[in-house]
């Protein structure tokens, strides 16, 4: 049986705090800054799983964050990882096309073997044998 499995994640939430109102006062702007602070961390634990891969450490910490546990095989494991980054030509947006650009390139260093993900069902190889077995004997 093969199976095949596609991740798409989208980080373009990654605003920056301050950029937020950084809490001040209540109300939406309070909730924006708690999102971004949860996506920040999510961000930053995927970093550093990235590195661990990229360094070939022996521990990398996918249960740092729920993202990097759901992304554990897609990853490190036997996948083949396609990052798609997007910048602005903006002025203003020059700090975070730098760092996307940078977080893609590390991405990008990642090597691993990807691998047909194959599981064998044992009801088919129950199956097989049985027919291998009462099928009749040329000889």
């Amino acid at each position: 049986m093969r199976r095949s499995k596609l991740n798409l994640v989208d980080l373009a939430g990654l605003a920056r705090v301050h950029k937020t109102g950084g809490g001040v006062g209540g109300g939406r702007a309070g909730q924006m800054s708690k999102e971004s602070k949860y996506i920040n961390q999510s961000s930053f634990n995927l970093e550093v799983v990235i590195l661990a891969l990229h360094e070939r450490r022996a521990h990398v910490p996918y249960r740092n964050s729920m993202m990097t546990s759901v992304l554990r095989d897609s990853l490190g494991e036997t996948c083949k990882t396609i990052m798609v980054a997007t910048v602005s030509t903006e002025k203003e947006h020059t700090e975070e096309s730098l760092s996307t650009c940078r977080f893609a390139m590390r991405v990008g260093q990642i090597r691993s073997e990807a691998r047909r993900n194959e599981d064998v069902d044992p009801y088919q190889v129950i199956k097989r044998l049985q027919t291998e077995l009462w099928r009749p004997r040329r000889g």
